[in-house]
């Protein structure tokens, strides 16, 4: 990862960062370069946490997976996700609460700095039945990295989940955790709406090289789960949701 800062703004630390992205095969490996504009200030969609490399290698690592799904990210800020899926060929709409506009605008000039045309951003707020959620066509994944970061938004988050898997029983919520406490879990929640879980080991998506490539502290505490329906009847592992 390189970053290079922009030193014309003297309210905000402005700066560009350069992630790459390697994945494999038996017969081939390909690799990724994506721009992302971030900006450090009290707005924490701003600035790439430690979840969004890790869950944008597994989207980079499950190209074929992605290829021609719509795909929504939820709680995009700098959408280095989205913008991945959005290389791997998927239909991909960014979102971002209402509250902060000035994400959904950072999410507009990661596309543009990654020469994306044709993604839609949207005005989401977790736990919130609003128009732009209604309007939404019917999603194969979901994609947030780092959503469980505050206890107060567990439940929004996946009731926001639970009313999109209804409209599309086999879509899936790939979500990446950090865990900074062994006292918190989603677990309740998952029951309550009828969601299960299944823990995806990050080293089988990343390389050795990985931690050191990204250069974020932390990313060795980051977890990757896949949420799903329990009406898909899938297996069902939530002990790790912690």
């Amino acid at each position: 990862m390189q970053t290079t800062v922009d030193s014309s703004s003297n309210k905000e630390f402005v700066s560009t960062k350069v992630f790459t992205f390697h994945s494999w095969t038996q017969s081939e490996s390909r690799t990724l370069t994506v721009v992302i504009p971030e900006v450090a200030n009290a707005a924490y969609g701003m600035y790439t946490w430690p979840c969004a490399p890790v869950l944008a290698q597994y989207v980079w690592h499950n190209e074929h997976l992605l290829r021609g799904k719509t795909v929504l990210e939820i709680g995009s800020g700098t959408a280095l996700t989205g913008v991945v899926a959005a290389k791997c060929g998927a239909r991909v709409i960014l979102s971002d609460s209402a509250l902060y506009p000035d994400c959904l605008e950072n999410c507009q000039k990661s596309c543009k700095a990654n020469n994306l045309t044709g993604v839609d951003v949207i005005p989401l707020t977790w736990g919130i039945v609003s128009p732009p959620l209604l309007q939404l066509p019917p999603v194969h994944i979901i994609l947030g990295s780092d959503c469980f970061y505050d206890t107060k938004d567990f439940e929004d988050v996946l009731v926001t989940v639970a009313f999109l898997m209804n409209r599309n029983v086999v879509c899936e919520f790939w979500c990446t955790y950090q865990k900074r406490s062994a006292t918190r879990s989603i677990e309740f929640y998952l029951s309550k709406w009828s969601l299960q879980a299944k823990e995806i080991p990050v080293s089988s998506f990343c390389d050795e090289d990985f931690s050191l490539r990204m250069d974020c502290p932390g990313i060795d505490s980051v977890h990757l789960f896949i949420i799903t329906s329990k009406k898909t009847d899938r297996p069902q592992d939530v002990s790790a949701v912690t």
